[in-house]
């Protein structure tokens, strides 16, 4: 065989087993403007072309908003009620804040909508399960809010799914989640609703990979390929037909992995790891990117201002 031939036979082998063990196309990160807040255990969400960032441990009234195109932070009205842990969505040019904890670690069913071309909060009927560290996600026009911890001792996971429906105010008890969860990320994606990784009962020391997919058609959950890095206090979002989950915490440390699901196989990939390990961050895609914001570099108390884009 020529030199040539052997030269390009050697590339195409490595190309193949490197997208075999799923470390093709990782893409790259870099810096973005920073929060003017730094904080963590905050929601991020969507909305418009712009990322909102909410509530918080140590800013629990603030709302910031970024716009990638510009690079620029500026402050929304202060949320009426401070909380951290929540979960935030955008929908029909409103953004939806849900959940959380107030008052130290007690959780709220509040929902409250915050509209950008007025700048004001307002408050809406609330979720029938309080809950704190939920997760929650838009499908088929409807806001569903995914597990959480309860109220009642102990942190308790509630396994609640209820699905909020702006056109009538109204919210919907549908299919519990199998595996009850905090901390986890909840995605939408071609039809579904995937429940990712996160803790059981409030334990870091007892983090899970457990991916579940929901049915809307048959109001049912079904196992999927569990996330390879088991780790709560994650973000993720879909971009480009697949769920990226960054960040992450344990009793060891925080995590800088990034790995990419592809609902279309039932795999998972391992791209570029953020810059920064964190947890307690969020996430949003604009523009064909991922951007990463805010989180905790070290486990449990501690909070940052940083702003990662991940181009694929």
């Amino acid at each position: 065989m020529k030199k040539q031939q052997l030269t390009a036979t050697l590339a195409l082998a490595l190309f193949v087993l490197y997208a075999d063990c799923g470390i093709a196309d990782s893409g790259s990160w870099k810096a973005a403007a920073p929060m003017p807040a730094p904080r963590a255990e905050i929601a991020v969400a969507e909305l418009g072309g712009k990322i909102y960032a909410v509530g918080g441990i140590t800013h629990v009234h603030e709302i910031e908003i970024y716009d990638p195109a510009a690079d620029r932070w500026t402050r929304g009205a202060a949320i009426p009620k401070g909380v951290h842990h929540p979960a935030a969505v955008g929908l029909n040019g409103k953004l939806y804040l849900l959940g959380g904890y107030v008052d130290g670690w007690t959780p709220v069913a509040d929902l409250l909508e915050y509209d950008p071309a007025t700048d004001r909060w307002r408050a809406l009927a609330p979720m029938p399960t309080a809950r704190g560290a939920l997760a929650a996600a838009v499908l088929n026009g409807k806001i569903h809010a995914v597990s959480g911890v309860g109220i009642g001792p102990g942190f308790k996971n509630a396994p609640a799914h209820e699905a909020y429906d702006p056109a009538t105010n109204t919210w919907t008890k549908l299919a519990p989640v199998p595996t009850a969860r905090d901390h986890h990320a909840v995605v939408a994606l071609d039809g579904r609703l995937y429940a990712i990784g996160g803790r059981i009962d409030g334990n870091f020391g007892q983090n899970i990979g457990d991916v579940e997919a929901y049915d809307p058609a048959a109001d049912r959950w079904e196992k999927k390929a569990p996330l390879p890095t088991i780790r709560s206090g994650i973000a993720g979002a879909a971009l480009n037909g697949r769920i990226l989950i960054v960040g992450g915490e344990s009793r060891s440390g925080t995590f800088n992995q990034t790995e990419a699901y592809d609902p279309k196989t039932d795999t998972w990939a391992t791209l570029t790891p953020t810059p920064t390990a964190r947890h307690g961050l969020g996430a949003a895609v604009v523009g064909g990117k991922f951007y990463a914001i805010g989180g905790e570099p070290t486990p449990g108390g501690s909070n940052s201002a940083l702003n990662e884009v991940f181009t694929p």
